[in-house]
């Protein structure tokens, strides 16, 4: 296998070996876990679609963690979707109704399971999350990549991750069977110099209220700088400019 630590330098991802060893060393122990696993990448950070040659760095890493694994593994651009916003009915006028069995999206191909139920998706007929959950529900593991912006996930992340509520709410409150108990989930973050860190350990936690086994090793979070004050013009384009280096190499 080709040494991500090399393969990083080269590509002028990161700035010096100790950094490139660091992300190296996360990646690898990422692959090694999921090796032998089917699984499902979702990158949600985004680029305007005019910028052809720019790319999330979240997502190059995304790509680098697909091509080591090969056919096993499935990659889904969640900015590419069209994700209605959650209707907010698990704590609607009537209480809570996420999830219900009434909510369930009636078709056989977007919902071959019967598990997928979402108001969102039922009441919207152009909505994509079933593209996600279709594979989510026959995978062993499912990996989010994102990007830190103020401190927090993105909003497309944030999008998908509350239109997910219903597959907590089915074993908490309607307390039916947890239908994700056996898929692990992981969140692999990439911010500019802010709360990387803080963002992995809450997310970890949401995990583990939705219901996902949660391993150590698909969690992890890189920042290009640690001082949370440098908002130099300089600091943005080195970060940019290291990362598009790896995107022509793809």
């Amino acid at each position: 296998m080709i040494l991500l630590k090399n393969l990083l330098l080269e590509a002028g991802v990161v700035k010096n070996e100790d950094e490139s060893s660091d992300i190296a060393s996360r990646l690898n122990v990422t692959i090694e876990h999921l090796k032998g696993k089917k699984v499902l990448l979702l990158a949600t950070s985004n680029r305007w679609e005019g910028h052809k040659d720019d790319s999330p760095k979240s997502t190059k890493l995304a790509q680098l963690v697909q091509k080591q694994l090969g056919s096993d593994c499935e990659l889904i651009d969640v900015s590419k979707l069209n994700i209605h916003v959650c209707e907010g009915n698990v704590s609607g006028k009537t209480g809570n109704s996420c999830g219900v069995k009434e909510a369930a999206l009636k078709d056989s191909d977007k919902n071959p399971t019967g598990n997928h139920r979402c108001w969102a998706s039922f009441n919207n007929k152009d909505d994509e999350l079933w593209r996600i959950s279709k594979i989510l529900f026959e995978c062993d593991a499912v990996v989010f990549f994102v990007s830190v912006r103020w401190g927090q996930t993105n909003s497309v992340y944030q999008k998908l991750i509350e239109r997910l509520t219903w597959l907590e709410n089915r074993h908490t409150t309607l307390k039916e069977d947890n239908i994700i108990r056996n898929i692990e989930a992981g969140i692999v973050a990439i911010g500019q110099n802010w709360n990387g860190s803080v963002v992995i350990d809450t997310q970890k936690k949401v995990y583990e209220f939705f219901g996902f086994d949660v391993p150590d090793e698909l969690s992890w979070n890189w920042q290009y700088t640690k001082d949370a004050n440098d908002e130099t013009e300089k600091s943005y384009k080195d970060a940019i400019v290291s990362f598009d280096k790896q995107v022509k190499q793809l």
